[in-house]
C-alpha cells in the first residue's frame, strides 16, 4: 500500500513541478507589471484546475454566501496540510498569500513566491511587523489576502486547530475589510503532516463561510473576533468529524 502511495505522491509532485514550469513565464507578467496583480489569482486557479484533475482528485467548492467580485476580502482557512495552499487556488476570488518565508528557499518557486506574495519569518519581531504593514498596504491596493490564522501547520491533533494569531483580525479591523472564514476539512487526511508525507486519494472539499463585518470589533476586543471565526470553522470541522462519546 505504501508503495502505491509513494508512486502516486511521486507522480503528483512531478506534475506539480511541470505545471509550475509551464506557468512560470506567465507569473513574470505580474512580477514585472505589478498593476496586473489580479493575474496572480487567475493563474493560481488555472494551475489548480489542471493539477487536481491530472492526479485524478475531484473537488467541491461551497460558498455559503456569494461574494462580491469587486470587494476586497481577507480569507482565513484552517491549516493542517501543505496541500492547503494548492486547494486555495480553487477560490473564485483573486488573492495573494501571506505565508512563511521558508517558501523563499525553494529554487525558482521561491523567487515567484517572494515577488508576488507576502512572506513572514515568525521568529523575528521585525519580520512580523513588516509583514503586517505590507499586508495593510496590499489591502489598500485592492488585493484580497489569504492568511492562515494558525500561523502555519502547528497542530499535532487535526482536526483540532491551533491557536489563532492576531494579524489577520487586526488588519480586518484597521482597514474595515470583511473576513471570510474558510474550512478545509479533509486535507490532513489527503496529505498529512508526517515524517513521510504520502498522498492519499480522497475528494477535496473547500467551504467559504459568510463574510464577517469587523465593524463591531476593535483592537481592544480582537480576541472576541478571533473566537468567533475559530468557532465557525471548528463547528464545521466537527460536522465532518463528529466526536465520539
Amino acid at each position: 500500500m505504501n508503495l502505491l502511495k509513494g508512486i502516486y505522491t511521486f507522480i503528483a509532485i512531478t506534475l506539480f513541478i511541470v505545471l509550475f514550469l509551464i506557468f512560470f513565464p506567465l507569473f513574470l507578467i505580474p512580477i514585472y507589471f505589478p498593476r496586473q496583480f489580479k493575474l496572480v489569482g487567475v493563474l493560481n486557479r488555472w494551475w489548480a484546475w489542471l493539477f487536481f484533475p491530472m492526479i485524478g482528485m475531484p473537488w467541491k467548492v461551497e460558498y455559503r454566501l456569494k461574494l462580491d467580485p469587486k470587494k476586497v476580502y481577507i480569507f482565513c482557512p484552517n491549516h493542517f496540510s501543505y496541500l492547503d495552499i494548492a486547494i486555495m487556488g480553487l477560490n473564485h476570488h483573486n488573492t495573494i498569500f501571506v505565508g512563511k518565508s521558508a517558501m523563499e528557499k525553494i529554487p525558482l518557486f521561491g523567487f515567484m513566491y517572494r515577488k508576488l506574495h507576502i512572506t513572514v519569518d515568525r521568529e523575528k519581531l521585525s519580520s512580523r511587523y513588516s509583514t503586517f504593514t505590507r499586508s495593510l498596504a496590499a489591502l489598500d491596493q485592492g488585493k484580497s489576502l489569504v492568511i492562515f490564522p494558525e500561523g502555519g501547520v502547528v497542530t499535532h491533533l487535526p482536526p483540532h486547530m491551533g491557536r489563532f494569531k492576531d494579524g489577520a483580525f487586526r488588519a480586518a479591523i484597521e482597514r474595515k475589510i470583511q473576513l471570510v472564514p474558510v474550512t478545509i476539512p479533509y486535507n490532513w487526511i489527503i496529505l498529512p503532516d508526517a515524517k513521510y508525507m504520502l498522498l492519499n486519494w480522497k475528494p477535496l472539499k473547500l467551504i467559504f463561510h459568510e463574510p464577517i463585518d469587523p465593524s463591531e470589533y476593535t483592537l481592544k476586543n480582537v480576541d472576541m473576533f478571533k473566537e468567533k471565526v475559530y468557532s465557525i470553522i471548528d463547528t464545521e470541522l466537527k460536522k465532518h468529524f463528529p466526536q465520539k462519546d
